[in-house]
């Protein structure tokens, strides 16, 4: 399963600015990076006026803006998404999944902490901490790293979570939840939609394949 990190602090700890120095860093090591931002007060992406804003207000439920190279989308969803269920739909081809914010979700967490800005960290072990960026003294037994280290703070992401890990051939995705399969199943989906598809016109050897099917509502 897609290992997912969450970066926690308080407000104008620096995650933000934390993320930015990390991202960089695990990309180096060649690995594919995706983040999610958490905003429990809401947030307005589009910009009022804007054709998709117009699309939005005129009652559409997902819109999406696409060029030659991104696409984004905005999608209306009633209530916060398990974060699980997001990285099914949109993080599948990511190696790691790093979250700011989430503090009380389950995911290992590495904490941001100063104390001019807070005065005790948010999170401790019991909160599945893993480690803690600060230059204050912290009396937790957990890994502490400096602001400068943030090597170090890779070396821990990829010695836990990402070394050693089979990138896999196959993704399936059910109503937003990744299935687990073994080497034989993988095996015989990707034998088979292989062996159908390759007799189809248009079958050109290609390196990816994607296939969405949306079975009738019960």
């Amino acid at each position: 399963m897609l290992p997912i990190i969450s970066i926690v602090g308080a407000s104008n700890s620096g995650k933000t600015t934390y993320l930015e120095r990390l991202i960089p860093e695990l990309r180096r090591r060649g690995y594919r990076v995706g983040t999610l931002k958490h905003d429990v007060h809401g947030f307005e992406m589009d910009k009022e006026g804007k054709d998709t804003w117009r699309h939005r207000k005129a009652g559409a439920q997902t819109i999406a803006i696409a060029s030659p190279t991104m696409l984004a989308a905005i999608r209306e969803t009633g209530a916060d998404m398990p974060v699980e269920q997001i990285a099914g739909h949109y993080f599948w081809a990511e190696d790691i999944l790093l979250t700011e914010g989430y503090k009380h979700a389950h995911f290992p967490k590495i904490e941001i902490f100063r104390s001019v800005v807070a005065a005790e960290p948010l999170c401790g072990p019991q909160d599945n901490l893993v480690a803690m960026v600060t230059e204050d003294q912290v009396e937790l037994d957990i890994p502490r790293f400096r602001f400068d280290e943030v090597p170090r703070v890779a070396d821990l992401i990829e010695e836990r979570y990402l070394k050693g890990r089979k990138k896999p051939r196959i993704v399936v995705v059910v109503d937003g939840k990744q299935l687990p399969m073994n080497d034989f199943v993988k095996d015989f989906v990707i034998g088979g939609t292989v062996g159908m598809l390759s007799s189809l016109r248009g079958w050109k050897s290609p390196r990816k394949i994607d296939v969405q099917i949306r079975l009738e509502d019960h």
